[in-house]
């Protein structure tokens, strides 16, 4: 046993530094990025905001909407062979290429992969998504997955630590997803003790994949544009929202009618909610590590995606970042032990 000594640090713990800036309006703030991956060698264009691939929040509806703004969405995997037929039918080549198709790590998992990118050239991200990213199967998997598909972008995780980040790189993943346990209605960190702080998780992590060419996604742990902000300075090349972007429209979830006032109801993935729809309950040898929760229903997501974004954009003006790509390294976080008023309560 050893312990380490060195503070790590969530998004609560700091604030930005205000910097000079010559940028006279939000406006002038450009959010979109441009990246050629390191083993596909594609290239893509957009806002780097991801939907998670919750079935909650990263369902087609979500895809067509955010696509609007050239924002990505990770489709949930728990969408049939037939459905994709369907949206991809429907779907134009710029939502095609904002959707990132998930995948577990089972042959079955594989198969309907293979299924699924047959459907269009398009689709061009695979999301190899797993909870404890740290599994050598995972390394195997990504290796087959990159065998088998040579030109695809593909992101596998999660994971927290550098070491690790660099393995999947190092096997095949052009991206690698980073979080354990930050999520709103995740409890891994509850019922395991396992996670780390996802500001100092992205922070090591991005250092490690930037220096083999690779990228990360900040998975997890924004609660406010702010964090959004926090998680891009912090070195992530993109982030990655499920609570955000919950209780919508297009989120796919159940409207509930409860003292006369509208809901839906939002859950971890490794939740007994998720497991009950999707694998038939909660498997013997293991715990939930999710909760459910209902959220007010919030109507159509352009105005909470909008308004995201704006945030980013003022931040960008408060450090004076004409561009996003400009964000970390006009970034000097100080910490805090108090990040807000709240005498009246939060927005």
């Amino acid at each position: 046993m050893r312990i380490e000594q060195e503070l790590k640090l969530g998004f609560k713990d700091v604030l930005f530094r205000p910097k000079r800036s010559t940028l006279k309006s939000r406006s002038q703030v450009d959010l979109s990025r441009e990246f050629t991956f390191k083993h596909s060698g594609e290239k893509w264009s957009g806002v780097p905001v991801i939907a998670a691939n919750m079935d909650s929040v990263g369902s087609f509806e979500m895809a067509k909407a955010l696509s609007e703004h050239q924002v990505l969405t990770a489709v949930h995997k728990h969408y049939s062979v037939a459905q994709w037929q369907t949206f991809v039918a429907g779907a134009s080549e710029k939502e095609l290429s904002n959707v990132m198709v998930s995948s577990g790590t089972s042959d079955a998992d594989f198969e309907k992969t293979q299924q699924i990118l047959a459907m269009s050239q398009h689709l061009m991200f695979i999301c190899i998504d797993i909870a404890n990213g740290y599994s050598e199967h995972l390394v195997e998997f990504v290796g087959k997955v990159r065998t088998a598909f040579p030109n695809k972008v593909i992101i596998a995780g999660n994971v927290v630590t550098g070491d690790m980040v660099e393995e999947l790189i190092l096997a095949g993943a052009d991206i690698v997803k980073v979080g354990i346990g930050p999520g709103s209605v995740c409890t891994t960190r509850v019922k395991t003790g396992v996670g780390y702080p996802q500001l100092s998780a992205i922070i090591e992590c991005a250092d490690a994949a930037h220096g083999l060419g690779g990228r990360i996604i900040g998975d997890g742990g924004c609660s406010c544009a702010g964090d959004v902000a926090k998680a891009f300075g912090g070195g992530a090349d993109f982030v990655m929202l499920g609570g955000m972007l919950a209780g919508h429209e297009e989120s796919g979830g159940e409207v509930i009618e409860k003292d006369g006032k509208q809901f839906m109801k939002f859950y971890g993935m490794s939740s007994q909610s998720a497991m009950d729809k999707h694998s038939g309950g909660v498997a013997k040898y293991r715990a939930a590590e999710g909760k459910t929760v209902l959220l007010p229903y919030r109507g159509s997501v352009h105005d909470t995606i909008s308004d995201i974004l704006g945030g980013v954009r003022s931040t960008c003006t408060y450090v004076g970042a004409a561009k996003l790509k400009e964000l970390t390294k006009r970034t000097t976080f100080i910490r805090v032990q108090e990040q807000e008023n709240n005498v009246f309560g939060r927005e």
